[in-house]
């Protein structure tokens, strides 16, 4: 480590997303650079075999080695507080290549009940058929993660604050939990990210990322990231080498120039979400708001202990189930309908036939997602502008 990035290392997260992971090339350019190349040159056959073998260090081939995306992977694990990254080519194969690296056939994983549908559907529609079986639990009871635990539970997985109904989990209690029991914990840190909400720090193993919301923050690119231990992203970056779930150079470069505007963003996004869920909260047709920024939120305190921030995803409920909802979403002319996130255009969607559509209506109430349930991202629009659009959704409903 050179004393450059020694200073680096101690330096404020925001200092870390705009300085961090860089090295310049002999053309000592100030932005970084963009590396758009699937293999690399050797001096000699000797050379080439001894970087092959990781005897020296080098690139070999973009698919698991490339500057840019290195570069990218070195700024989000000096962000997150981990030893290292590794970046994927979505977040869903962030969480596959964790899975597929940490778990073998007999082993066991206890998940929280809300979490995204597609990682649900991950885990009992394709690691279930390889043998590898899962019990859902309530995310806040942490005595249901303890009695959960079979002797043959190799990974804990949970999202905090969670999609879309914003619950809060005890992360360093349930870490801990699973440190007595040598379980690994896995935090999706995706609605927070590391400007709002570090999940190392409370003891987590990994943290995963979807890159493609917040991180990049216009809706440009696909990616994904693991952050943690070397030990642990060792195990992962032989399956990416293997597998080949790889981010792009151009992705991992889009993703650079949005982690140097991430806190500023997460600040406006969380500011607006606040003014209009405490606004929603008081709206005659709505029936309940998910947002832990409310005090009636009942992990309020807990979110402000471990986040700096409480993020800009607002889910709320109005009254007359689905056919409101879509009402309401129908009406909006501002609001981009698309269930995206964490982009810097407000996004609306409704989670029961789309993020969690392809779930059981059972699997579904469990998670607690009902039929009038509306979610938004807030984005980077004038909140008044945000307000009105919404006020004309809620006068069709």
């Amino acid at each position: 480590m050179t004393d450059k990035e020694d200073f680096i290392r101690h330096t404020g997260t925001d200092t870390r997303a705009v300085r961090g992971g860089q090295r310049r090339t002999m053309e000592r350019e100030h932005s970084e650079a963009l590396f758009l190349t699937s293999s690399y040159v050797f001096e000699s056959a000797a050379d080439m075999a001894a970087t092959f073998s990781g005897e020296v260090e080098g690139n070999v081939y973009s698919r698991y080695t490339n500057p840019t995306v290195r570069n990218f992977e070195e700024r989000l694990a000096l962000m997150e507080g981990g030893d290292a990254a590794v970046a994927t080519s979505s977040g869903m194969a962030a969480i596959l290549s964790v899975c597929m690296s940490l778990l073998q056939a007999g082993e066991h994983i206890v998940a929280s009940r809300s979490i995204f549908g597609s990682t649900t559907n991950l885990f009992t529609k394709y690691l279930e058929k390889f043998g590898v079986p899962v019990t859902f639990v309530a995310l806040t009871d942490l005595s249901a993660w303890e009695a959960a635990i079979q002797p043959n539970t190799k990974l804990f997985f949970l999202e905090s604050p969670s999609n879309p109904l914003a619950e809060v989990a005890d992360i360093s209690a349930v870490s801990a939990v699973a440190r007595q029991h040598g379980i690994v914990s896995v935090v999706d840190n995706c609605f927070c990210t590391p400007a709002l909400q570090k999940p190392l720090a409370l003891g987590a193993d990994l943290v995963v990322h979807s890159a493609t919301k917040y991180i990049d923050g216009q809706g440009r690119a696909m990616g994904g990231a693991v952050v943690g231990s070397f030990a642990h992203i060792a195990d992962i970056v032989g399956f990416l080498r293997t597998a080949g779930p790889t981010m792009s150079p151009f992705n991992a470069w889009v993703f650079l120039k949005g982690l140097e505007t991430l806190s500023l963003r997460m600040r406006a996004h969380s500011s607006s979400a606040q003014y209009l869920a405490e606004w929603l909260e008081q709206h005659p047709k709505v029936e309940r708001v998910y947002y832990t920024g409310l005090k009636s939120h009942p992990q309020h305190k807990l979110a402000a202990q471990q986040m700096r921030g409480f993020g800009g995803v607002v889910g709320f409920e109005v009254t007359g189930g689905q056919d409101a909802a879509w009402r309401l979403i129908d009406a909006t002319q501002l609001l981009s309908i698309t269930a995206n996130l964490g982009d810097a255009k407000t996004t609306i969607t409704h989670p029961a036939t789309t993020t969690h559509g392809k779930l059981s209506d059972q699997q579904r109430d469990d998670a607690g997602i009902k039929p009038g349930l509306v979610r938004i991202a807030v984005g980077l629009e004038d909140v008044d502008d945000i307000q009105a659009d919404l006020i004309r959704g809620l006068e069709a409903v």
